[in-house]
């Protein structure tokens, strides 16, 4: 079986597709994968053939367009579609050359999708967020379903529907691009019970479970109870950092920090306070008894795997709806504010009350009960076998 891979320039949406990647090479299959330079070497590294998207154009890579997708609906769909033909030439020469059996594509890297449409091949989308469709899209303030009924009644959308038709795609309107319903083939990485609302899904829907890392280097615990901070790599909040070591400081737990680039601005810190740029997360948050964190799908996914109670502090539309489902799960709490009194009240809630521990467990039981990797290539081997 041959598949050509489509993911978006990001560590969150690219890193839980590696490990289906290794099943499926090591299986004898044959992955083409269609990134960009900065993900080659992990790529490589799962067996799969990388195939470079930088250098033509594709616009998705600017951070100041990254910045104004979210705010400007209409500019984020000239983008996608300025994308799409950009790398129109050099897909569809590619796809000729590798005659894919099926094309599995990360959800919001929608050129993947219209690949499979112009080319008329088998689709699989790879959703690392939670899989939305109308009642689990109440999770979300604004859902990918809004944004494409909204976009649908403007006249700039026409415009741009009519250059991807003028190249060979075969879309009607947006609506084709943005919105994956119950008869698309659908890989998630996450569980049924984890995932809201996952009983109005049809079985076109595998959940699969997390993708989780083995631990390289072990982390070495030094008190009874140890709490992990991370809020992703963007998050340079250095206010909240600092009311977090002012207030852990005087507690005897060990906590650890990693902040990205920001550990410069923090001096004399706390004997029982470690602050790394990075850290192994699987190997922290095997050692860890609470996790402030952000709420991204990934590291929320990895503390409750390991069944570590999470305190939330969601930072976009997306972390809300990962927050909202586990605190609806009873496995964490919402952070109220960014006070001192408010984060160490959060934390040792989630430490001294044994539900939060508890419902981490069910959680983490029902990702261990996933089919995994395995499961998604049977899938995707029944897929093309239909083909």
């Amino acid at each position: 079986m041959k598949i050509a891979w489509f993911c978006i320039p990001a560590h969150g949406h690219t890193n839980p597709t590696l490990g289906i990647v290794k099943e499926l090479t090591a299986a004898g299959h044959q992955v083409y994968y269609f990134s960009f330079e900065m993900f080659r070497e992990k790529i490589e590294q799962a067996g799969a053939a990388f195939i470079g998207c930088d250098g033509y154009d594709f616009e998705m890579e600017d951070k100041e367009n990254a910045d104004r997708v979210g705010k400007d609906k209409a500019f984020a769909t000239e983008l996608l579609v300025s994308s799409t033909l950009a790398l129109d030439e050099m897909t569809t020469e590619k796809v000729r050359e590798i005659q894919p059996d099926i094309v599995v594509s990360d959800s919001v890297a929608f050129w993947g999708k219209l690949v499979a449409m112009k080319h008329g091949l088998p689709y699989v989308s790879s959703t690392t967020t939670f899989a939305f469709n109308r009642y689990s899209s109440k999770y979300m303030k604004e859902t990918p379903w809004d944004i494409a009924k909204m976009l649908f009644t403007m006249p700039k959308i026409n415009k741009q529907i009519r250059r991807l038709q003028e190249k060979g795609y075969p879309v009607k309107g947006i609506l084709d691009i943005v919105q994956n319903g119950n008869d698309t083939n659908t890989i998630v990485y996450t569980s049924k019970y984890y995932q809201p609302c996952s009983d109005t899904f049809s079985d076109r829907y595998h959940f699969i479970g997390p993708s989780i890392r083995p631990i390289k280097e072990p982390f070495e615990k030094r008190a009874e109870k140890t709490v992990y901070i991370s809020m992703g790599t963007v998050n340079q909040n250095r206010e909240f950092y600092r009311n977090c070591i002012h207030v852990l400081g005087q507690t005897d737990w060990q906590v650890i920090i990693s902040m990205g680039t920001n550990t410069e601005h923090f001096d004399n810190v706390p004997e029982n306070i470690e602050i790394h740029e990075s850290v192994d997360q699987m190997a922290v948050l095997s050692i860890a008894d609470a996790f402030l964190t952000h709420c991204g799908m990934n590291s929320a996914s990895e503390g409750l795997y390991f069944q570590v109670p999470l305190v939330l502090f969601p930072q976009t539309p997306e972390q809300g709806a990962v927050a909202k489902r586990t605190e609806e799960l009873g496995a964490g709490m919402m952070l109220k504010s960014i006070s001192e009194e408010d984060i160490l009240q959060a934390l040792n809630t989630v430490l001294t009350v044994p539900s939060y521990k508890e419902n981490a467990v069910l959680v983490s039981d029902s990702f261990r009960a996933c089919g995994g990797a395995k499961e998604a290539r049977a899938f995707l081997e029944e897929i093309a076998g239909k083909s």
